[in-house]
């Protein structure tokens, strides 16, 4: 009997051993997390919560999809040959980008950066969409020069008229935005200070996350004006608490707070979003395939309340972009307000349909899914935090301010005021490394002098590199002025560089075949059209699902 009562203890003890409270102890060392007398985790948030929702975004839960084409390529392009591929979890904006959300951001810039001072004239510009895209030579659309970006019955219609370049700015310009109204939230800086900043006194989430005493220009009326930073201030001069004085006095991204960046998706991203497969999933397998955002094979509801309505807004055929009077086809014959139509399996509007869509991606005609299944993407460039001989970080200034000049000769800022300088990663960060090698990645395996066909021989035996799209020549002349010329060359063999990117989806403009979310189209970044526009996504950090019960395996 004392046997068994000390084999009894001997489990019961070792069961009580494996189920330890780490709530409040370090799982490493043991020690306290949380005390008066200090600790690793200070600030330890023992209520850890996931990764809030951005607004505008739905959240889509990654997983492996058939990335690619589902029907005949009768256009001969090979570009879409299917792949499988892996993405993340991610969020994506659950509309296209729209007038009045551009007109925002328009809003904002002028009023930090008016265009009547010299300085900053070409930031406002830069971010002027081209409303001109709606000329035809042989068409009157005026009416959508004058109207489409700026009257008030087209702020729910999709922006156009927006190159990759100025769609990655709104991105940026968005992140920062919505990151300083969660700083105000949580009592860090004055309230209402965001509404009153000058151009020399912005805020870049960067800056104030690795350096935040050089955030709005350095403004500690602005910095410390919130309640929890006073609190914070004084905690820190209370030399009964030795805790006090490594009280952290500014927001830190091990907070919680912050969410990552808005950017535009990846191609792989948007084309898993598109697709919404889990509206054909059965348990662990998806039932067939789909081509379109919406189940079927056809561009009509099959419903019985809306039976035979178009399910996007796209060119019905020859001459015709919305049907009769009287009896619309889709209801629109150019763009259309956002969620005009059903949403797909993900809950996302017009991801067929509308206007196409400006992803992050570099075009090249193959996607080297025998390089990388996961999170595929290509157009990496690696840059770092740029720091003076102190070690401190530089920041972009007012004076400082580089402009690169594009092929059309328009001015964009590189960065803006408040940004910390960004310089290409060097020998210092590739020494030695096996997962790359250099800054600029976008040839990677595909252009660059690693790539089997990089140098093809023409008819007279000179050497060329594979993508040799032509080069406009942008310069100015001895008085300063702006000269343009056409690379009017006739050696050259394709329309692709390291400079175009790809959109995806049908639009207004395009028939039903464009509707496929495997399509594929390129674009030189600092063109605009009247048919593509853009929508933001953001990386989802922590667990893969939002979902609190774990799904049945």
């Amino acid at each position: 009997m004392t046997r068994l009562l000390l084999i009894f203890l001997l489990i019961f003890s070792a069961s009580c051993s494996n189920k330890r409270d780490y709530k409040n102890s370090s799982r490493a060392t043991g020690w306290k997390m949380i005390g008066r007398m200090g600790g690793f985790a200070r600030d330890y948030n023992k209520k850890t919560k996931e990764q809030e929702t951005g607004p505008g975004l739905v959240f889509i839960e990654g997983g492996t999809f058939t990335m690619g084409r589902v029907q005949d390529d009768p256009m001969g392009d090979w570009n879409n040959t299917p792949n499988q591929q892996h993405v993340m979890s991610f969020y994506m904006d659950e509309t296209e980008v729209t007038n009045l959300m551009y007109a925002e951001y328009l809003d904002w810039i002028k009023r930090v950066f008016p265009p009547d001072v010299d300085n900053y004239r070409n930031i406002y510009y830069s971010a002027v969409p081209d409303t001109l895209v709606w000329r035809n030579s042989l068409g009157f659309n005026e009416a959508m020069v004058n109207n489409y970006l700026r009257h008030p019955a087209f702020s729910e219609y999709p922006v156009v008229g927006v190159s990759w370049l100025q769609a990655v700015n709104f991105c940026k310009w968005r992140t920062d935005r919505v990151n300083e109204k969660l700083l105000e939230e949580a009592s860090f800086t004055a309230p209402n200070a965001r509404y009153n900043v000058s151009g020399n006194e912005i805020f870049s989430t960067e800056t104030y996350i690795k350096t935040p005493t050089l955030a709005y220009g350095g403004n500690d009326s602005i910095l410390n004006g919130g309640k929890r930073s006073k609190i914070l201030v004084e905690l820190r001069k209370d030399s009964s608490i030795i805790a006090a004085k490594h009280t952290d006095l500014y927001m830190q991204r091990k907070d919680g707070v912050f969410l990552p960046e808005y950017r535009l998706p990846t191609e792989s991203e948007w084309e898993y979003a598109a697709l919404g497969l889990d509206g054909i999933r059965e348990y662990n397998t998806h039932k067939g395939r789909k081509k379109y955002p919406w189940n079927g094979q056809y561009t009509r509801s099959g419903k019985r309340k809306s039976r035979g309505d178009q399910l996007a807004n796209f060119k019905q055929s020859y001459g015709d972009y919305g049907g009769i009077a009287g009896w619309s086809d889709d209801n629109a014959d150019i763009t259309a307000q956002v969620k005009q139509y059903p949403a797909n399996d993900y809950g996302l509007y017009d991801m067929a349909g509308n206007v196409a869509e400006w992803v992050a991606d570099v075009y090249r005609p193959i996607v080297e899914d025998d390089y990388n299944d996961f999170n595929y993407f290509r157009g990496n460039v690696y840059t770092k935090d740029s720091r003076n001989a102190d070690g401190t970080f530089n920041v972009v200034t007012v004076d400082s301010i580089i402009y690169d000049t594009l092929p059309t000769g328009k001015l964009i800022p590189r960065q803006l005021p408040g940004e910390l300088v960004q310089v290409p990663v060097d020998e210092w960060e590739t020494y030695l490394r096996i997962n790359f090698s250099k800054s600029d990645n976008r040839n990677y395996k595909d252009g660059d002098q690693g790539s089997k066909l990089y140098n093809a021989k023409n008819r007279s035996s000179n050497e060329y590199p594979m993508y040799n799209a032509p080069v406009q020549k942008t310069y100015a002349d001895s008085v300063g002025v702006i000269q343009r010329e056409y690379d009017k060359s006739s050696n050259k063999t394709t329309l692709i560089d390291d400079e175009v990117r790809v959109y995806k989806g049908g639009s207004w403009r395009d028939g039903d075949y464009w509707l496929d979310p495997a399509q594929r189209r390129f674009l030189p970044q600092y063109m605009a059209t009247d048919y593509i526009g853009f929508r933001c996504a953001m990386s989802r950090v922590g667990s893969k699902t939002n979902k609190k019960k774990k799904a049945r395996r």
